[in-house]
């Protein structure tokens, strides 16, 4: 059995979850609405204010599907009940963002500044404070999009390993190269 499969998704209140007969599950909450289709060898059934996922044959691709449906669902459930946030921050000199309505602009040390425009769905903050960097706040009721937009920001400038300079999530923790004063030693 699956490990994560097997585990039944807590319905909270305020949540409305709708099964089609074209295996579309639609979860609606007070943040939004996500709908997601399900391969028909998986079945998705509500018992007792729990979401319960089953599969049909023991194949190993079945089984793959099984977790990875599970999962899904419960981050929809936890998306449009709570939602998600990702911190960004800014590490390097002159480094600066700043959001207007859904674009943000970005000053990454190149000759032009970015300009990103983002799905109505996110909700961009930008916080500058004095001595620390300047982060960008996404929040968004799909962690599914939230994550392919902060993996896009975070691309336009990598952290590089030396003088960790670039975009990085809060709590990421880089991995540091000496560099050229330690290999002449």
């Amino acid at each position: 059995m699956s490990r994560i499969g097997i585990l039944p998704v807590v319905i909270p209140k305020g949540i409305d979850i709708n099964i089609s007969d074209k295996n579309v599950i639609t979860i609606k909450g007070p943040l939004g609405e996500l709908k997601q289709t399900i391969n028909p060898a998986i079945s998705v059934e509500i018992v007792d204010n729990q979401v319960h996922v089953k599969r049909h044959t023991d194949q190993k691709a079945h089984k793959a599907l099984h977790g990875l449906y599970r999962s899904l669902i419960n981050n929809m459930v936890k998306g449009v009940s709570e939602g998600f946030t990702i911190v960004q921050e800014l590490i390097g000199v002159g480094y600066k963002a700043n959001a207007v309505g859904q674009q943000l602009e970005l000053s990454l040390g190149y000759s032009h500044s970015i300009v990103i425009d983002l799905p109505t769905e996110i909700k961009i903050e930008t916080v500058t404070e004095r001595s620390k960097p300047p982060r960008i706040i996404l929040k968004s009721h799909d962690k599914q999009l939230i994550g392919m937009v902060a993996s896009k920001i975070r691309s336009l400038r990598k952290p590089e390993p030396y003088k960790g300079k670039g975009i990085k999530f809060q709590n990421e923790v880089l991995r540091r190269k000496a560099g050229k004063s330690a290999a002449a030693k």
